[in-house]
């Protein structure tokens, strides 16, 4: 019985538009009894407003479906055990986990800076990150990626923020999101199978098919996001991955099973 490791952004929806076949997807996993979990590396939101914006689209949905690059960030510092208190430069997804896993969210003397997505980022924010990482806090990036996709188009993503922080500080960040074996080896144990038998399906080649190729799972490549039939040779040869399955959308996957 294989499970599945879903993205969000750009392959169940574009902001607030849904993809195409997203909720119909869902509703056969839903009527196998396949286990699924809704994997992103935005950590922006909270599970249960995840999930209830999945809903409002018509996908099905539940809080415990949901995993985030903050939930996984928060259980690495708290396994960590070197200091509790974290300075974010985030939204409120982040911050909920952070208190959720027990840690003490500040902006005096941190030991971690734990950056993610950020659409009110200020440049104060930003000095405040650089001078905390330079005076020994340690720096956390949930997620990698440099775009995100919206309805209106891709905008600026939480590894475009790291560029700069990284630059000002000199200090590369722990990467906790896709395709880090944090959050992989996070969500393979939730969802309770061996690594063999699941599969990674998202339309980033850099961050989904990566991150499932390194944990050794499956892989399906969606090409309703970022990655195009347009791009994805460039971007293959680019990122050195090549998915398991290419699909258009969710059900032309569904079919290739």
């Amino acid at each position: 019985m294989p499970g599945f490791l879903i993205d969000l952004d750009g392959t169940l929806y574009r902001g607030t538009e849904v993809v195409e076949h997203a909720a119909e997807f869902i509703e056969l996993l839903h009527e196998k009894e396949l286990p699924y979990y809704y994997l992103t590396n935005n950590s922006a939101r909270t599970p249960d407003t995840v999930a209830e914006h999945l809903r409002s689209l018509g996908i099905r949905a539940e809080t415990g479906d949901v995993i985030t690059s903050a939930q996984a960030a928060a259980a690495y510092i708290a396994r960590n055990q070197q200091g509790n208190r974290v300075f974010c430069v985030g939204e409120q997804g982040m911050i909920v986990a952070m208190q959720d896993a027990g840690l003490t969210v500040t902006d005096e003397r941190p030991d971690y800076v734990v950056q993610g997505l950020d659409r009110e980022l200020t440049y104060d924010k930003l000095k405040q990150a650089v001078r905390f990482i330079l005076s020994g806090a340690q720096f956390v990036l949930t997620n990698p990626d440099l775009l995100i996709p919206t309805e209106t188009g891709l905008s600026p993503a939480a590894g475009s923020i790291a560029a700069a922080i990284e630059a000002a500080s000199g200090s590369k960040p722990v990467l906790i999101g896709k395709p880090s074996k944090i959050i992989m080896d996070y969500a393979i144990e939730r969802v309770g199978l061996a690594s063999s038998d699941i599969w990674v399906v998202g339309d980033n080649l850099a961050t989904d098919i990566a991150g499932g190729v390194a944990s050794g799972c499956r892989t399906a490549l969606i090409l309703t996001g970022v990655t195009t039939r347009g791009n994805q040779e460039e971007l293959m040869r680019k990122y050195g991955v090549s998915p398991d399955v290419t699909a258009d959308d969710l059900m032309h996957f569904a079919e290739k099973l």
